[in-house]
């Protein structure tokens, strides 16, 4: 489970993050929903241990973030935004160094690796420098490193940025299967990714919980029926 207490950040004078308690159990996929500078990344940068918290407290899969940290950040799969790397190594060098980094045992690594290339179809650009790969392949390859450890938690900041549709697709398809043996968070501005593979929204402005429900049930608020209309009326007007 992934537990936020009273989870605060501030830069001098503007708080970003103000006062975020909730949980995450294993089999939801939580969508972070939220205006631009709601305060979704810098909550997800948190509870990924990239980023200290002002007040509060995260634990990860019974580890506290800042205490444990190297516990807790066993169990996660980060994909920040924009999906860094290092743009003159291969996709196969740079995966193939993250199994090193995350201690994949070396009788195993090879079938693991193999596992994700086919997984996120990188075989055509194995061998490609990162830096020469469309915008949607080197999302795909920030995907792969996320997933390579198979960890219990994946906090995913805009896992389809860049995609095109069957792309898209794919990964959505991919984040279902597996959610059903992990616990998975995703920041994203499209109201269709949090209807299609999301069983729980929280909805924040101004680093605030604004809404916590399923889709389903947050659309119910709306007269239309429409995720969309009810996100508008809730954060005052604004767009995801």
């Amino acid at each position: 489970m992934i537990e936020v207490q009273g989870l605060t950040k501030e830069y001098g004078r503007l708080r970003a993050v103000d006062d975020l308690s909730f949980r995450v159990a294993p089999g939801e996929v939580l969508g972070f929903l939220g205006p631009n500078g709601a305060g979704k990344t810098t909550t997800m940068r948190i509870v990924a241990g990239f980023l200290p918290a002002t007040a509060g407290r995260v634990v990860v899969c019974g580890h506290d973030i800042e205490t444990h940290a190297v516990e807790a950040k066993r169990r996660v799969g980060y994909l920040p935004e924009g999906a860094p790397s290092y743009p003159e190594m291969t996709p196969r060098s740079f995966l193939e160094f993250i199994a090193q980094v995350r201690g994949l045992p070396p009788a195993t690594r090879k079938a693991r690796l193999d596992e994700v290339y086919g997984l996120l179809h990188l075989e055509r650009v194995l061998e490609q420098s990162i830096d020469t790969l469309s915008k949607g392949y080197r999302r795909r390859v920030g995907l792969a490193q996320t997933i390579l450890h198979d960890p219990e938690v994946l906090i995913l900041d805009e896992p389809t940025d860049g995609l095109d549709p069957n792309q898209k697709h794919e990964v959505r398809e991919l984040i279902g299967r597996m959610a059903k043996s992990k616990i998975i968070v995703i920041s994203t501005h499209l109201l269709e990714e949090v209807e299609a593979v999301c069983n729980r929204a929280i909805i924040i402005a101004h680093g605030k919980i604004l809404a916590d429900d399923t889709p389903r049930g947050l659309a119910a608020r709306g007269k239309s029926g429409r995720l969309d209309e009810v996100f508008r009326s809730i954060t005052g007007g604004a767009a995801a």
